[in-house]
């Protein structure tokens, strides 16, 4: 039982060190729940979409996608191309703000575009592969019969973390109340998603 513990605990501290980092989902999660908008479908994603690719590396689907170089040079691209396109999004809104925070709008429409939003960010990010995948697979390797405990531990710490980002986002939600506020959030999300950007598709 204590080996068990300490597996699960390994992989808890480990993939919370990786998904923590500063990246493209990171800001759109904080930023959904700031907005208060699509917060519980978009923290599930991210969740579950955690488990499950932590699960195929895991499993050793990571050993099988390296045979095959060309995928994350595909998804690469793709994954570059659509982060350089929502940083731009972003840049739009510093330069013209639309003021506070809104609560109203279209609320089934704006929950389509966060869910389908969230879902490319996610799947079409090389980082969440690489990281989940390939790294944490090849962590839980060395764990042999212990490795889906160690795998479970890591998919926790994605659970905890997303749902603390997300819902404890609302704190913020009075200091957010200001147009000016948004543009310095607006302005970090853009940077970011910009710099990932033209940093996987130079790297591709």
């Amino acid at each position: 039982m204590s080996h068990a513990l300490a597996a699960a605990t390994a992989g808890f501290g480990t993939g919370l060190s990786l998904i923590v980092a500063i990246g493209a989902q990171n800001a759109f999660v904080l930023r959904q729940g700031i907005r208060r908008e699509a917060v519980l479908p978009v923290v599930g994603i991210c969740a579950l979409s955690d488990a499950l690719l932590i699960a195929l590396g895991v499993g050793g689907v990571g050993a099988l996608v390296t045979a095959w170089p060309g995928a994350l040079t595909a998804v690469a691209w793709i994954g570059g191309l659509f982060l350089l396109g929502y940083g731009a999004l972003a840049a739009r809104r510093l330069f013209r703000p639309s003021g506070a925070l809104v609560t109203g709008g279209d609320p089934a429409g704006s929950r389509r575009r966060a869910v389908l939003t969230c879902l490319a960010m996610t799947w079409l990010n090389p980082h969440v592969y690489l990281d989940t995948v390939f790294l944490l697979g090849s962590v839980a390797a060395d764990r042999g019969p212990l490795r889906w405990t160690f795998g479970l531990g890591a998919a926790l710490a994605s659970v905890c973390w997303f749902a603390a980002l997300g819902f404890g986002a609302r704190l913020l939600g009075r200091f957010l109340s200001r147009p000016s506020a948004w543009r310095v959030l607006d302005g970090l999300v853009a940077a970011t998603m910009i710099v990932l950007g033209v940093t996987l598709v130079a790297g591709a």
